[in-house]
Parts: C-alpha cells; sequence; structure tokens
C-alpha cells in the first residue's frame, strides 16, 4: 500500500514537500486554514484587480528548476527577470537611484556621491560571493541532528568569515562605502528578510552578491501566485487533495508517533507521515504545548517584522516608476532601530511599492493600475492595537503622492488594507510577524527549530521558522531538506 502524508498548510514550503513527495510514490494530503492554497503568496481579487497579497519577487530562481527537475516535471512556469531590479527614493530629494545587475550601469548611478564606487562594489560583491559558496552547501543546504553537527558543519567553513559572524551587515557596509545613500541602498536586503542591517549578521552580506551578480531578481509572467496555480495543478493530477477553512487544534498519537490531527470542526486526518507547514516554532507551542515554545517563551524570541499591506486600485497610469520601488525617509538609523519595539505607527513611514501591472498588464483594467503597498511595522507584541489602520494607509498615500507627483485621492477605485493582526488570523503568523523567526546568531542553522520533531518520529515541518530560513527559494530548499530526511528515516525502518 502507498504511504499517506498530511501536510498542515499549504504556503510554498508545504506545496513544494507537496509535489516532492507525491513524485516518491505518497499519497498526499494538504490541510490548510485559509480558505486558498499559497499561504503568504496568496491572491486578492477585487473589482476586476488582482493583487499578489505577499511576494513580489524572488532570487535563486534555479532552485524552482531543481524542484520540478526532481520531480521529474518540466519547469511549467516563465519567468521574466527584472532590471532594473528595484528603484529606491529618499525623502526631499530630487533624484532617485536605479539598481542594475549591470555593474558599470550600476557604477554611474553612484558616481556623484562616491567616486570610488566600482572599485569599492566589486571588493564587497567578491566577499560576498565568497561567503555564499563557502556556506551554500556546508550550512544552507544541509540537514542537522544537533546543534553539534551544526558545530562541525561552521568548523568546515573557512576561518576567514568568522569576523562576518560577529560583525552587523550596517558596520561591514561602513568600511566599504563612505556615502549614506550607498550604505543604505545595500541594507535594505535586511528587510527583505524581515530584519534591519543593525540587527543582521554582516554575513547577510551574501544576498547582495545574489541580487547584483549571481541570479537577480525575478518575477512570473501572470503573476506571483502563478506560482501556486501551477502546482497545484499538477497536485490536483496526482489526486492530491487539499481541505480549505480547517485550522488543525489537536492530535492524536501511539507509540511516540503522530496517528491522526484534527481541526475545530471535529474533521480527523489519519496519515504515516505528518509535515507542518505552520510556523515550526509556533506549533510546537500552540499545539503541542512545549514548554520551550510557550507564548512566554515564544514571545522572547527574535521574530521578523510584521507587514502592514495596502492594495490600491486605481484609475489612472503612474509614470516614473518600476516593477519594485523603494519610498525611505532621511532618518534611517533612527527609523530602523526603533521600528522593532515600537508602540506607535510610524509617523514618517519607509515603505515598498509594487506596481505589477507594469509587467503583467492583465492584473488591472485597461487604463488602470494596481498598487501593492508594504510598510514594516512592529509585530503584536509591541503594538496591540492596530485601530489606527486607515489613518496609517492614508498617510501613506498621501506621502507616495506628493512623492510622485500625483495625487491619488480621488483615483482610488479599490482600497484593503491589511494590518498585523490581519496576517495573524488569515495565516496563523505569530504575533503577525511577516517572515517568521528573524536571522540572529542564535537563530541561524542548525539553531533554528529543526526540521524533525524532537518526540514524534513521523512528524516534520517545514517552511520559513525551521531550517534554513526565509524566503521563497529558501522554503523550496526547506521542502527538499525535509523530503530527504522522510525518505532517510524511512530507509531506515525498511533496512531496520
Amino acid at each position: 500500500m502507498r504511504k499517506k502524508a498530511v501536510i498542515i498548510g499549504s504556503g510554498m514550503g508545504g506545496l513544494a514537500t507537496a509535489l516532492r513527495l507525491s513524485s516518491k510514490g505518497y499519497d498526499v494530503e494538504i490541510i490548510e486554514k485559509y480558505h486558498s492554497a499559497g499561504g503568504r503568496l496568496n491572491l486578492l481579487q477585487k473589482e476586476g484587480f488582482t493583487f499578489d497579497t505577499g511576494p513580489s519577487f524572488f532570487s535563486m530562481s534555479y532552485e524552482f528548476d531543481e524542484l520540478f527537475r526532481s520531480c521529474n516535471i518540466p519547469n511549467p512556469l516563465e519567468f521574466e527577470e527584472l532590471n532594473p531590479i528595484y528603484r529606491v527614493y529618499f525623502r526631499d530629494s530630487q533624484r532617485h537611484f536605479d539598481i542594475y545587475k549591470n555593474l558599470d550601469r550600476l557604477t554611474k548611478e553612484f558616481e556623484q556621491i562616491e567616486p570610488h564606487f566600482r572599485k569599492a562594489i566589486d571588493k564587497y560583491l567578491k566577499k560576498a560571493g565568497q561567503i555564499f559558496h563557502d556556506t551554500e552547501h556546508r550550512i544552507v543546504k544541509h540537514n542537522y541532528t544537533g546543534k553539534f553537527d551544526y558545530l562541525l558543519q561552521l568548523l568546515k567553513v573557512p576561518v576567514k568569515h568568522l569576523p562576518y559572524l560577529m560583525d552587523n551587515m550596517w558596520g561591514n557596509l561602513e568600511k566599504h562605502f563612505k556615502s549614506e545613500e550607498a550604505k543604505v541602498i545595500f541594507s535594505l536586503v535586511a528587510f527583505f528578510i524581515g530584519s534591519t542591517p543593525f540587527r543582521t549578521p554582516a554575513v547577510y552580506s551574501l544576498l547582495n552578491y545574489t541580487e547584483l551578480i549571481h541570479d537577480g531578481y525575478w518575477n512570473v509572467k501572470g503573476g506571483m501566485y502563478e506560482i501556486v496555480r501551477q502546482i497545484n495543478k499538477l497536485l490536483e493530477a496526482r489526486g492530491v487533495k487539499f481541505h480549505f477553512d480547517a485550522e488543525i487544534v489537536s492530535y492524536e498519537t501511539e507509540h511516540k508517533k503522530f496517528t491522526a490531527v484534527k481541526d475545530r470542526q471535529g474533521r480527523t486526518w489519519k496519515a504515516d507521515v505528518f509535515v507542518v507547514n505552520a510556523d515550526a516554532a509556533a506549533f510546537r507551542g500552540k499545539i503541542l504545548k512545549r514548554e520551550k515554545y510557550s507564548e512566554k517563551n515564544l514571545d522572547k524570541m527574535d521574530w521578523t517584522l510584521a507587514p502592514f499591506t495596502i492594495y490600491l486600485g486605481l484609475n489612472t497610469k503612474l509614470d516614473n516608476l518600476v516593477h519594485h520601488n523603494y519610498f525611505l525617509g532621511d532618518n534611517f538609523r533612527d527609523y530602523a532601530k526603533t521600528i522593532f519595539t515600537s508602540t506607535d505607527s510610524p509617523q514618517k513611514p519607509y515603505y515598498y511599492v509594487n506596481v505589477s501591472s507594469y509587467s503583467n498588464p492583465g492584473c488591472a483594467p485597461e487604463g488602470c493600475e494596481n498598487v501593492f503597498i508594504l510598510c514594516p511595522v512592529p509585530d503584536l507584541r509591541f503594538k496591540h492595537d492596530w485601530s489606527d489602520s486607515n489613518q496609517l494607509a492614508d498617510n501613506i498615500i498621501a506621502d507616495f503622492s506628493q512623492r510622485i507627483g500625483k495625487d491619488l485621492s480621488g483615483k482610488i477605485l479599490v482600497k484593503e488594507i491589511w494590518n498585523p493582526a490581519d496576517w495573524e488570523e488569515k495565516f496563523n503568523l505569530y504575533r503577525g510577524s511577516g517572515l517568521g523567526l528573524a536571522h540572529g546568531l542564535n537563530q541561524v542553522g542548525g539553531l533554528r527549530p529543526s526540521n524533525k520533531d524532537e518526540d514524534f518520529g513521523n512528524l516534520y515541518y517545514v517552511g520559513a521558522s525551521t531550517t534554513p530560513g526565509t524566503g521563497l527559494p529558501i522554503v523550496v530548499i526547506s521542502s527538499k531538506l525535509v523530503t530527504d530526511r522522510i525518505m532517510k528515516d524511512e530507509s531506515s525502518l525498511i533496512n531496520a
């Protein structure tokens, strides 16, 4: 008989794991709290406008190629490389910066404020590339058996990288660049993983290498949700069953193994193997009731920033923007150092603007534009009350209007706002944290919650808060790691 796997959660990690396990002969069922698959990578449709709710780009596109290739499937996705990869605006400045993969073009963007920019960026990216390639297989693509195993793997990393574990990203950038603009722009990758450059280890300069040298940034033709659509088609063709509006609240065990999970309506699912695509730390605390992951202890952990998102359907076209745009202020250090723990909404917020209708015109009616705005804010541990959501959204829209020189107040056909409490409720994001556990030194590699449960031999985890971490391609890697672990355990049982 075919073995059965139940996957709890249909985010990118859950879908990719379902695809891999179904390719290994498993009978798979997916249980999802939300009404559609995708997790954060979801879809909002309103009055002819279509919005990707979360991720709007990705790097390391070859990890998707690996996923489909490993399942003997041609890649059904059509990727479109972004160039420029993004544009950056500073408040009270008449110019913007376009960030290109082409380093000659990139140098021209900075030559007036950073005379030796090309020499500096070459040196910076060379080191970042060394860190990437020296850790990709030793640290990132590795299943850890415990903390000692993690230590052994760290010892295999060249000792020359050790200082980059001790320093933060901002400190590293200060050693290479003189202009504030260059330091700020190349530190934005810290926000991509839900943190700030003052809290992110300098080793994550490797992300600058992935964006500027290694692979760049990519969009999917038809919108980011096309990733979910295409994987769903493949899963349904293989007989994988989806169960939506089903939040798991309890479980049954026997002989140190999971035997079943139960949702809030009392429905029960039995299986041989269970894979949790909910948050790996929060699930251990909220469902398994582990003291190590109690609410008190979870709150002491480092979590990524929460998302405050605005989805606008406009009855006008926008000029002078690109697919990805960052609108920054003039107080970066103070803003970045206080944003995590503020109890108030930011007064002069920094925010990201994605106009996906630039790349995918079908996302908006003719003559219209769809705009996705994301403002990183404190999670619900610090700011509990989001009754000021409309006010914050109006402040951001007014600031955006002023900075692009176009009043949008009378041009909004669709306006939807999701605050951290909404994100928590819709997708079970702990305290509204956007990307799960952060990547401080005590929460990376083998120090993240393991992708195999400590007590139950057939319970596994995939996704942002387990190994190797956050981001679409990293979660795809997570699905490979957990599948490898499941297959290795199955082989051990057969040979026992």
